[in-house]
């Protein structure tokens, strides 16, 4: 679990749909949360990144409780949904963010947040074509690498260790993975 400094923000993965709903609540949208541990200086030290089903105050308590510490104080921008991670035990504190005045994009304190979502929309979108069927897969790759990256000579033969001890999966019940991601 994350502790420490934490950066959180919401997002949607999936393209533009011609003719449909634009914004939140849109078909064809998929929402994710990123939290960002940094340290005291502000340098980005891991991230956990994960798919929801509805921007929503429960959501977000049962995700907070499963990837943050206690003892962690929460950075966000206000959304309603996330005074649930005050109710999962947490510290926070929300950033209100005008629409007139600056986006959350722009401020100092959401900085590694927001980089990191940018990084991994850019890699999506330049990587595959359809999101929405393997997200949770391409969401934990990007996690992992990120995670380890300041040892990068480690991570192919940890990855072969760990498929090597990995037990088979008939194909059924990887679909069955995908469906419920």
């Amino acid at each position: 679990p994350l502790d420490g400094r934490v950066e959180m923000d919401d997002a949607y993965l999936g393209g533009e749909r011609t003719g449909g709903k634009r914004g939140r609540g849109s078909p064809g949208k998929m929402p994710i949360i990123a939290a960002v541990e940094t340290t005291k200086d502000g340098k980005p030290v891991r991230l956990k990144i994960r798919r929801i089903q509805r921007f929503g105050k429960k959501e977000v308590k049962a995700l907070a409780g499963k990837i943050l510490k206690t003892s962690a104080t929460v950075v966000t921008d206000g959304l309603a949904c996330f005074r649930g991670i005050a109710e999962a035990g947490c510290t926070h504190a929300p950033v209100i963010v005008a629409k007139a005045a600056n986006h959350s994009e722009k401020l100092p304190c959401f900085k590694w947040v927001n980089t990191t979502l940018s990084n991994i929309k850019c890699a999506i979108l330049g990587t595959y074509r359809a999101v929405r069927k393997h997200a949770g897969r391409t969401l934990a790759e990007f996690e992992y690498r990120f995670n380890r990256r300041f040892d990068l000579t480690t991570i192919i033969p940890r990855l072969g260790w760990v498929s090597v001890r990995t037990q088979p999966m008939p194909y059924r019940l990887l679909k069955l993975a995908e469906d419920s991601a």
